[in-house]
């Protein structure tokens, strides 16, 4: 009979907690063929997006109660596979959905707090001392880049995409409508903004845009979203500007504000 002493158990492995950076897909239908043409269009439009991310599949928008409700979990599942997601865990699932969940080797992400996104508002707060006189606006003071940042020093024409993954994007040159500039950091453009700025791709909400001009035809972060659709104010709209995330008890909202001299 063999004995294993609890010391030598004990030397094998450690039980720790750790913490996870997960994206949420929250779906809106359980049509998994629409599901995946959304999927294969935002691929298309930047690809490498997703990276073998792992993923929770929130059910929270949807009436699971509803009788007769049905979704594949299993073909969902192999449509996010295909596109680079992971799926690991199931949020709102409950009844005969949570029994096809689990037996897909799914778990029970009930208690996640998934960052909410709501539709962005105009946050640009006055100006405590405004002149009647239209004064020059100087550009901001130089910013230190980070080590490994990626540094673009041409103009990027429409349909152009850049991609900085892990790390912050400094573009020097102007960003024209229809291109596309992508970080997991912040974006810092030392010209004119006119195409799309997508900052703190992979959720991080301390990421930042940074331009001379702010005139853009979308602006993101971690999510959250503006379109050109909603114009920018005078206070702001081609002048230098900076936008951030602002958390607030409604959700998060894009906060756009003019950088002064």
């Amino acid at each position: 009979m063999a004995i294993v002493s609890e010391e030598a158990r004990l030397s094998c492995y450690d039980i720790k907690s750790a913490d996870l950076s997960m994206v949420a897909l929250l779906l809106k239908t359980t049509d998994i063929q629409a599901v995946s043409h959304a999927l294969s269009e935002q691929c298309a439009e930047s690809p490498g997006f997703f990276d073998h991310d792992p993923v929770i599949i929130d059910l929270t928008a949807l009436d699971t109660r509803e009788e007769g409700f049905f979704i594949d979990i299993p073909a969902l599942m192999q449509v996010l596979t295909q596109h680079a997601l992971v799926p690991l865990a199931v949020k709102g699932a409950e009844g005969a959905v949570w029994d096809q969940a689990k037996a897909a080797g799914l778990v029970d992400a009930s208690d996640a707090r998934i960052r909410r996104v709501v539709a962005v508002s105009e946050l640009v707060p006055p100006d405590p001392n405004p002149s009647p006189s239209e004064a020059p606006v100087a550009p901001p003071a130089p910013v230190v880049v980070p080590q490994g940042a990626m540094v673009v020093d041409k103009p990027l024409r429409s349909g152009q995409q850049v991609y900085a993954k892990g790390r912050d994007l400094v573009v020097m040159a102007m960003v024209n409508p229809g291109a596309e500039v992508i970080s997991d950091g912040n974006i810092h453009i030392y010209a004119t903004l006119r195409g799309k700025a997508i900052a703190g791709a992979r959720g991080n909400t301390e990421a930042r845009i940074f331009a001379l001009a702010m005139e853009p035809e979308l602006i993101s972060i971690a999510g959250v979203y503006r379109t050109s659709e909603n114009a920018l104010p005078p206070e702001v709209l081609g002048r230098p500007a900076q936008v951030c995330l602002q958390s607030g008890p409604d959700g998060d909202k894009l906060l756009v504000t003019p950088l002064k001299p």
